[in-house]
């Protein structure tokens, strides 16, 4: 504590405390209603609060041993009511306040909850006015009831018992009392204390927490109201500091708009803009006949209309004259004061007292209307307001003014705006970045004369020639602001030919900046990145705009489309642009009534940003849409969303529509695996005879039905029953007499929880799968879309990821399934990277349909050819159409007729094959089509080959529409509307999509969500409302989500947004922590057992398939290491371990090198280098890395480029089967210790693991404990096995019959590896020597051990980032000429000593997100 209160709460003294564990393994362990002063409550305040900084568990040390909680948590609430007489300070209280927020935050615990319901609940209303709780309690005549109830249970308590029970109740009243008396601390001026400001910021924030939640909302709202806290705080001296009361202030706004957010507090049902208005009116009328009844001087406002004096200018001028006991009777007769004795005067000042009745019955604009008269673009305003778009480095200590997401929320309004808010400041945390850096690159400087002068050049930012406001149309009917605004913004792109093609190459919707700058610096003066940017470039003004198109010549928009754009003359360049309507609404309204000057007159930069960067606009334009359009989410998922009701309630066993029989298709592989796959439950199959139970099987399970009472001796029977499945074989009826004609079958034995999970999704309602690492989520995912596609033909599956990469994964396994490939489509631009010769867009699928159709009618041709019919019926599906049913089914018809004569009379079997009508046209088939057995099985083929004739004018007749839709676009909106049933898009596809897909009427009924665990809130949400709500309903079905939690979050940049708010929590997170029943995926088949071992610690009951222990892979040892995983110590190198060139940016040469030696190392063994990774946790150390491998092996044949070098974060999701992990730091394990990470870490590698780190460091951290336990459990120094070459025969585990080596440091490993290289070298040349006297064909002397070398050096986002020159195979690196090899040795010794510098941020960055 002496150390804490010294340091006056300094961060990082905290945080040594924290990490030593001295919450877990001193203060609590040792705490005792003896101890509990108020240093041990401080500390234990100070370490929990800490941990919610930090992002890591809080309460698990608590619920380990509960028993004293409530004695703690009593001790803090009288502490948060202390004076400072009693030894506690401002800054002790906002350490306690902030404590009780994180409380009130953390209500799925419940231990917690225990307690904060003694704080909130209807007795808390025992603080209200007498008359004010007479009103509350005549609203809700149930509330009367219960009231009585606790009333007669009060009676019963004992003395002591009643006392604490009305300090409890009475706790967050005198709270606010207390808040009242610290916020008149508060001088009008001169100097204010801050402890006094962030006690009073952090005061606000724990309301606006409390508001926020409908459990305390319910009781919490009244009582809040009822202590017109805000019309005070809106009166006091804080908010008139413009710096010291800013953040005050944005605080107090977001309280004011919950404390009257449309919501009825009691039943938590969101009011309509009609309710909204009726509550309005209700409140004035009341007003109006009060001041009727009692107060002559206001009966002119009495018998006014309500709109005439609702604005708060004419309530301002009613009530102003009136005198402060007048105005005081006015609130009391309204319940808002206590009544005012005869003779006596008010104690109110009569500002408050006219702010209290003005502020309560003005008219508010709806927050509909606030929303759509807000600009979507940010400007200068808000960009580089700190409070609520805080710096890349916020540290957690002080609040901000922005929403916070988590577990519940109000309604889906409140759902919806929080996540618009969010999203759009974290949108504009970016583009600060983007324009920061643009501008400062073009270098703009005073010139001689006042103007503007730039003295550098920017890729992304050009200064603009002219600019002209072209258009301003007349608004909308019921709208103030104009429907369109567009101007001309003209550009000199005298720059390089690539440059000036994409500015050029800028598209319709495409989103620019047009920035402002008086630069007041001289010509040459260079940016201090440490004072303010904007004053230092004079930057003034920032506006957004969307593009419209190109001008030709003749001042007329480029449309784009398939022909080509005209070729412009010149350099100059005119655009022509959409601006913010509401915006420029604004700022005329600003510039006409305060005299400002005309924004739109002094524009000098525009600014472009990357298109995949800069789909905010159109992000945020889904979400508002969708606030104003009526939300529609299915009945059985509402409360589940908003985080209320039971969390179970969506799972399939509770659904009203469970379906009793499923057909499993291919699922099963066999009578024995479906047994192995229910152990718990009594198969009863219908076949008797073996042969014939064989999949695919149709399930019937005993669905639970609510049918009364059960009679005792009914129990068994029905027990038995309830496990009792009803298994009916079935035979997929015969295609067709080709080859192709047979179904793909799937070949996975699914295991018991992968088949349970893929029952949850075959039934209505919410089926979530955690899926671990390696255990087959897209297989589970695959199989029920297929499932799905065959028992539901008429239904239509949604498919949604979150990166093109796992959609294409998924893609390519749907294909290897029995799913007809026209039903098949992919939305986005993803479908560039699908590893198949087939094209699944759109437009591949129309042009696919086209071909199909042509194909088929060619089929027509030769049916008809064969049946000798005349005249062209295969000329359109029309004709052919005709052709089928009076030529193809008559002679079927006539066909049946013979062979299935009336009558009962047998039919011999030669019957079947010698009037079958298409023995010509199935001459192409393998032959004899019929085998003349049995007079079923030529039956069953004979029908067979009918379907596949049928099938062909099937697919004409839906094909129909093509010929009739003559644009590429119509037939690819009837493709998507109409003929395709698995539909695949990214979330981010499906939010900026989303009001193209409603326009065109876009259906479906299931959707299914791989990665969920990486999507954000609200680009999850977005996919469920893609479709217009048929009759007030929505039809969907199913929602499917997999992901695991895990795992790495939704990555948000900025600190902030991520930790404050809680933006990186996806909805498949929040819904774990409500308790929604998930299926967990039990058994991987990735990793060896003793990898798996370093993360299914994290997972419930994780365990190994079969094969991780029988494949001879997972058998062998690896090759010239002792160990298939080590965490090998790395102390400093020359003196220095972690450096940080720039902020965040975390380097280590020591493991860079080492790292790079181990690679070098297992390449000479022969490893083949695209089975190798190399990964870091921080973007400087991967850019080291890059930079060392580079110089040592990068161009260097014989050993080349590892597969990928990247950070954790941009591997998750991919594996391979040797990893080499750096983790860089040394002073502080950093982000590391989110055990998230550190299981993607983990997880990533199949058959080999290295770690280099510093082991003194990580094996402290406690979070980390049950991996590195295991890590240190073995030698901290890498042993080797330098004669045992790749493959080697020796099991993993067995003691090598070559000698080890024990490296005991990166010198030594690197020396080794040099050596070792020359050693190799010399021996290749004396063998080739050797050869070339015997005149005979070298071998490739290394290529025994060295596979060639396939190098990946492409980065994640598509760019070459390596050297252009790729590596050869090594077969041809060994017929060199000796003097060559000489050289290389040469270059490869001075290499060797030669250490490569820190690089800096390169631009290679820029598409990657920066981890910590």
């Amino acid at each position: 504590q002496k150390e804490m209160v010294k340091s006056k709460y300094s961060v990082r003294k905290i945080m040594l405390l924290e990490f030593s564990q001295y919450l877990e393994n001193y203060l609590w362990v040792n705490y005792s209603l003896e101890v509990s002063s108020k240093a041990y409550l401080m500390s234990i305040c100070c370490m929990v609060n800490e941990k919610f900084r930090e992002n890591v568990p809080a309460w698990e040390t608590f619920q380990k041993k509960p028993e004293h909680f409530p004695h703690f948590f009593k001790c803090i609430l009288s502490a948060a009511l202390a004076d400072e007489s009693e030894g506690y300070s401002l800054r002790d209280q906002t350490i306690l306040l902030l404590f009780l927020d994180h409380c009130f935050n953390s209500l799925e615990v419940d231990l917690i909850r225990e307690q904060v319901q003694k704080l909130i609940s209807l007795p808390m209303w025992v603080c209200l006015l007498k008359a004010r709780l007479d009103l509350e309690l005549k609203k809700t005549p149930k509330l009367k009831k219960f009231w009585s109830l606790i009333r007669k249970s009060d009676e019963k308590l004992s003395e002591k018992a009643r006392e604490q029970a009305d300090q409890e109740r009475r706790f967050l009243s005198r709270l606010i009392k207390k808040f009242h008396t610290v916020l008149k601390l508060i001088p009008p001026s001169g100097s204010v204390s801050m402890d006094v400001v962030h006690y009073c910021e952090r005061f606000i924030e724990l309301m606006i927490d409390l508001e926020a939640l409908l459990p305390t909302r319910r009781w919490f709202n009244t009582v809040l109201d009822d202590s017109h806290i805000v019309v005070h705080c809106y009166l006091s001296n804080l908010v008139q500091w413009e710096k010291e009361g800013h953040l005050f202030s944005q605080l107090l706004d977001m309280l004011k708009f919950y404390t009257g957010f449309e919501i009825n507090d009691q039943t938590g049902v969101a009011l309509t803009e009609n309710e909204m208005t009726t509550i309005h009116y209700d409140r004035i009328t009341s007003l109006q006949r009060a001041a009727f009844a009692h107060f002559p001087e206001l009966h002119d406002f009495a018998l006014s209309n309500v709109a005439a004096v609702d604005t708060r200018d004419s309530l301002q001028k009613i009530f102003g004259p009136l005198s402060p006991n007048s105005l005081h009777k006015v609130a009391s007769y309204l319940c808002l004061l206590p009544a005012l004795p005869e003779n006596v005067d008010t104690t109110y000042e009569k500002e408050f007292l006219l702010e209290l009745l003005v502020s309560r019955h003005e008219r508010r604009i709806s927050q509909i209307q606030q929303l759509n008269q807000m600009p979507l673009y940010p400007t200068e305003k808000i960009i580089w307001d700190e409070n609520i778009v805080p710096t890349e480095y916020y540290s957690g200590e002080g609040c901000l003014a922005l929403p916070k997401l988590n577990l519940q929320f109000l309604t889906l309004h409140d759902y919806l705006l929080r996540n618009f808010n969010l999203f759009r400041l974290e949108s504009t945390y970016e583009i600060r970045q983007d324009i920061e850096d643009a501008v400062s690159r073009m270098k703009p400087w005073q010139s001689e004369y006042g103007g503007v002068v730039f003295g550098g050049w920017a890729r992304m930012a050009q200064p603009i020639v002219t600019f002209t406001v072209v258009e301003v149309a007349k608004p909308n009917i019921g709208e103030n602001w104009p429907a369109r605004v567009r101007a001309d913004v003209t550009v000199n792109l005298n720059v390089r030919h690539q440059i000036k093609q994409e500015w050029e190459g800028l598209r319709k919707h495409d989103v620019c900046f047009l920035i402002t700058v008086r630069p007041t610096q001289p010509y040459g003066t260079r940016l201090d990145w440490k004072k303010s940017f904007v004053e230092q470039t004079g930057l003034i003004y920032v506006r957004g705009c969307e593009v419209q198109g190109m001008l030709d010549d003749k001042g007329r928009v480029i449309e784009e489309g398939p022909e080509p754009k005209p070729e412009l003359k010149g350099d100059l360049r005119t655009f022509r642009v959409f601006l913010d309507p509401n915006q420029y609404q604004q700022d005329m309204t600003n510039t006409i009534q305060s005299g400002a000057e005309d924004v739109y007159e002094n524009f000098n930069i525009i600014m472009r940003r990357k298109p995949k960067e800069n789909n905010f606009k159109a992000v945020l334009e889904t979400i508002r849409n969708l606030m104003n359009t009526e939300c529609v989410v299915p009945d059985w998922l509402h409360d589940i969303i908003l985080g209320y009701g039971d969390p179970g309630s969506a799972h399939y066993s509770k659904m009203p529509n469970q379906i009793c029989t499923l057909d499993f298709n291919d699922t099963f592989l066999s009578t024995d695996h479906l047994k192995a796959c229910f152990p718990d439950h009594v198969l009863k199959v219908s076949a008797d005879s073996v042969t014939l139970q064989k999949p695919p099987f149709k399930i019937t399970f005993s669905v639970k039905g609510n049918r009364g009472v059960k009679r005792k001796g009914e129990n068994e029977d029905i027990d038995s029953e309830k496990n009792a499945l009803f298994v009916e074989p079935h035979v997929i009826p015969n295609r067709g007499p080709y080859p192709y004609n047979q179904p793909k079958c799937n070949t996975i034995p699914f295991t018991p929880t992968q088949i349970e999970a893929i029952r949850a999704g075959m039934q209505p309602g919410l089926t979530m799968v955690v899926g671990p690492p390696g255990t087959g989520k897209t297989d589970v995912a695959v199989q029920i879309i297929s499932n799905l596609y065959h028992n539901f033909p008429e239904q239509r599956t949604l498919i949604v990821t979150h990166s093109n990469q796992a959609l294409n994964q998924l893609f390519e396994k749907i294909m290897a399934l029995d799913i007809d490939e026209r039903h098949l489509l992919r939305m986005g631009h993803g479908e560039e990277e699908l590893e198949t010769e087939k094209d699944f867009s759109r437009y591949g699928r129309v042009n696919y349909v086209l071909a199909r159709r042509l194909e088929l009618l060619r089929e027509v041709g030769r049916l008809q050819e064969s049946l000798g019919v005349p005249g062209d019926v295969s000329y359109t599906c029309e004709t052919a159409g005709h052709f089928f049913l009076y030529q193809v089914m008559s002679r079927w018809e006539q066909y049946l007729s013979k062979v299935r004569p009336k009558g009962g009379k047998t039919v011999d079997i030669t019957a079947v094959s010698e009037f079958f009508p298409f023995h010509k046209y199935f001459a192409n088939a393998p032959q004899p089509i019929f085998k003349g057995q049995s007079l079923e099985e030529d039956m069953e083929i004979a029908e067979g080959c009918f379907r596949h004739i049928k099938k062909i004018f099937t697919q004409l007749e839906e094909f129909r529409a093509f010929e009739l839709l003559r644009s590429g676009l119509d037939r690819s909106k009837y493709l998507l509307v109409k003929e395709a049933k698995i539909i695949a898009m990214t979330c981010t596809h499906a939010a900026l999509k989303r009001h193209d897909l409603v326009e065109l009427g876009f259906k479906y009924d299931n959707i299914l969500m791989e990665e969920a665990a990486q999507i954000l809130e609200i680009e999850t949400f977005i996919p469920l409302l893609l479709q217009n709500p048929e009759d007030g309903f929505s039809r969907l079905k199913r929602w499917i989500m997999i992901g695991d939690h895990h795992q790495l979050p939704p990555v948000i940049k900025n600190m902030a947004f991520q930790k404050y708010s809680n933006m990186e929590q996806s909805l498949f997170t929040r819904f774990v922590r409500l308790g929604v029943p998930t299926v967990d995926l039990d058994a991987q088949g990735r990793a060896r057992a003793s990898l798996c071992n370093l993360y299914n610690w994290r997972y419930k009951n994780l365990g190994n398939l079969p094969h991780v222990q029988l494949l001879p892979e997972f058998r062998c040892a690896n090759a010239g290491l002792l160990y298939d995983f080590q965490l090998i110590n790395v102390e400093d190198f020359n003196g220095v371990g972690e450096s940080e060139p720039n902020p965040y940016f975390y380097q280590n040469l020591g493991e860079a090198e080492y790292a790079v030696a181990l690679f070098m190392y297992m390449r000479l063994l022969g490893y083949p280098a695209e089975r190798i990774s190399i990964l870091t946790t921080y973007n400087g150390q991967k850019h080291l890395i890059r930079d060392v491998i580079n110089q040592r092996c990068g161009n260097n044949p014989f050993i080349g480029r590892p597969n990928k070098v990247t950070t954790v974060d941009r591997f998750q999701g991919q594996q391979n089967d040797y990893i080499i992990l750096s983790l860089v730091r040394t002073k502080a394990v950093g982000h590391l210790r989110d055990v998230r990470r550190l299981v993607v870490a983990m997880s990533r590698a199949r058959l080999g693991l290295y770690i280099f780190g510093r082991v003194s460091l990580f094996q402290n951290c406690f979070e980390l404990t049950p991996a590195f336990s295991q890590l240190t459990a073995r030698p901290l120094q890498l042993h080797i096995i330098p004669m045992e070459y790749y493959p080697t025969e020796r099991k993993n585990g067995e003691h090598p019959n070559h000698p080890v080596h024990v490296i005991k440091n990166m010198p030594e490993m690197a020396n080794f590896v040099y050596n070792m290289y020359m050693h190799m070298l010399e021996s290749a040349r004396q063998y080739r020597q050797f050869y070339a006297s015997q005149q005979l064909l070298p071998p490739p002397a290394l290529g025994q051990e060295s596979e060639p070398v396939q190098v990946s050096t492409e980065e994640e986002d598509g760019e070459d980032i390596e050297n252009d020159t790729k590596p050869e195979s090594t077969s041809e690196t060994t017929v060199e000429v000796e003097g060559e090899k000489e050289e290389e040795a040469a270059t490869k010794d001075e290499e060797h000593h030669k250490m490569p510098e820190h690089p800096g941020r390169d631009s290679d960055s820029e598409g990657e997100e920066d981890e910590d």
